[in-house]
């Protein structure tokens, strides 16, 4: 019986330190990528001096832009609680994340980043935050065409492969996956 309890025991106290290192990683992570492409490029190129729109359209911008945040937030927990690691390529999660949201689309840290930052282009009435949306959804689809889906297909194999062809990558879908 004590065999039994220090086993159980030392797994929960590996799997919380796991997480606890993957919680870590993944919030420098948020910080350094979404917060640099979502944060301060956008900042760089408006300084957050808003423009003249009709008030309904910048309304809808606010909407998305916190859409986005809570998306990208949820996305990032997946990888702690799921996946057992981090979205970043140095750390990567031990376990293929299809959970939460991620059984509606493949890319939802992508599509969020790119919602906060069109989010930002409408609320602060500047257009061209909207071509950098464009432009960094351009990026991150082909970061993630040639180098994360074959990078997944490598680690997980055949796993990955009937998620690839269940979840679409972009769009999400409106019932879940439930693979």
């Amino acid at each position: 019986m004590l065999p039994l309890l220090y086993t159980n025991v030392c797994r929960r106290h590996s799997d919380w330190m796991r997480k606890s290192t993957a919680a870590m990683g993944s919030s420098l992570f948020m910080a350094l990528a979404p917060g640099t492409v979502a944060g301060l490029l956008p900042w760089l190129l408006t300084r957050w001096e808003a423009g003249h729109w009709w008030l309904p359209v910048r309304v809808l911008g606010g909407a998305v832009l916190a859409m986005g945040a809570v998306v990208l937030v949820h996305a990032f927990a997946r990888f702690v609680a799921e996946g057992l690691g981090t979205p970043a390529p140095v750390a990567p999660t031990e376990h293929l994340v299809v959970g939460g949201l991620y059984r509606h689309v493949r890319n939802p840290m992508y599509v969020a980043v790119v919602a906060a930052i069109a989010g930002q282009g409408l609320l602060l009435a500047r257009p061209i935050l909207l071509a950098y949306a464009l432009f960094a959804g351009a990026v991150m689809w082909a970061f993630a065409t040639w180098y994360e889906e074959p990078k997944l297909l490598s680690t997980f194999g055949a796993e990955y492969e009937r998620y690839r062809r269940a979840v679409p990558g972009w769009l999400p879908r409106a019932r879940a996956w439930r693979g």
